[in-house]
């Protein structure tokens, strides 16, 4: 039995915010999320009486959403966000979850983020780069999802890495690089683990390496002139402050 449980994949429930979210960069949010999980549970919560939601009506099927109705209780007013949050609580206690992916760009769940990440496990929040700072750093990972699909396109033009490092390298990024390296074990050469760094970059930030354009943090390393990336003899990776 332990061994059966050992290999189950984690469970992750997918909350969609369809108000404020775009199904544009759906697949993007599923490539990403499943890579984290399986995604059992994919609900969209919004009035779907109204025209707006069209786009997400379209994939309901395509992708085994279950659409969750929830009509205007005030003229301007919606109440989308309370059955999402209703929801996810009630997903939370049931004890069958073992993480929550939440698609808005609304402030408003930030404390449901938080709630969640209280009781020990992952929030993985996409939006665009409008949203609250707020909800972005309550989550234990958030994605840009327009960042997701640009790395996409970038690939597929074959200038990925300069295309990218263009847009990645500015000083928030190198300074929290740089505090995470700082506060890294370091070996006699001042190299650290690329692993341990990146455990505390995410530890005091929603820092995710798809949100500069990479898949994986060692590539967005790599292409940053102020580390050096090396192999160690274990097989991990070693990162190294130059400037």
């Amino acid at each position: 039995m332990n061994d059966r449980h050992d290999e189950r994949e984690d469970n992750i429930a997918l909350l969609i915010d369809a108000d404020n979210a775009s199904p544009d960069h759906f697949d993007e949010v599923l490539l990403v999320l499943g890579e984290l999980g399986t995604i059992n549970i994919r609900r969209a919560y919004g009035n779907w009486a109204k025209a707006s939601l069209k786009g997400w009506g379209n994939l309901t099927g395509i992708h085994s959403i279950v659409p969750m109705q929830q009509f205007d209780v005030a003229k301007g007013k919606s109440a989308t966000d309370m059955r999402m949050t209703i929801d996810a609580m009630d997903l939370l206690y049931r004890g069958h979850v073992d993480g929550f992916g939440i698609m808005s760009s609304d402030s408003d769940f930030l404390p449901l983020a938080q709630r969640i990440r209280e009781e020990g496990l992952p929030v993985y929040g996409f939006g665009t780069a409008k949203t609250p700072l707020g909800f972005r750093q309550a989550c234990t990972r958030f994605f840009d999802i327009a960042a997701l699909q640009l790395d996409d396109e970038e690939q597929s033009t074959g200038n990925a890495d300069e295309l990218t490092l263009h847009r990645t390298v500015d000083d928030e990024l190198i300074d929290l690089l740089g505090s995470a390296y700082k506060a890294s074990k370091r070996d006699d050469e001042g190299y650290a683990s690329l692993s341990e760094m990146g455990q505390r970059a995410t530890a005091v930030s929603s820092f995710a390496a798809r949100n500069y354009g990479f898949t994986r943090l060692s590539d967005l390393i790599r292409a940053i002139p102020n580390f050096e990336v090396k192999p160690a003899t274990d097989g991990s990776l070693l990162v190294k402050r130059l400037r």
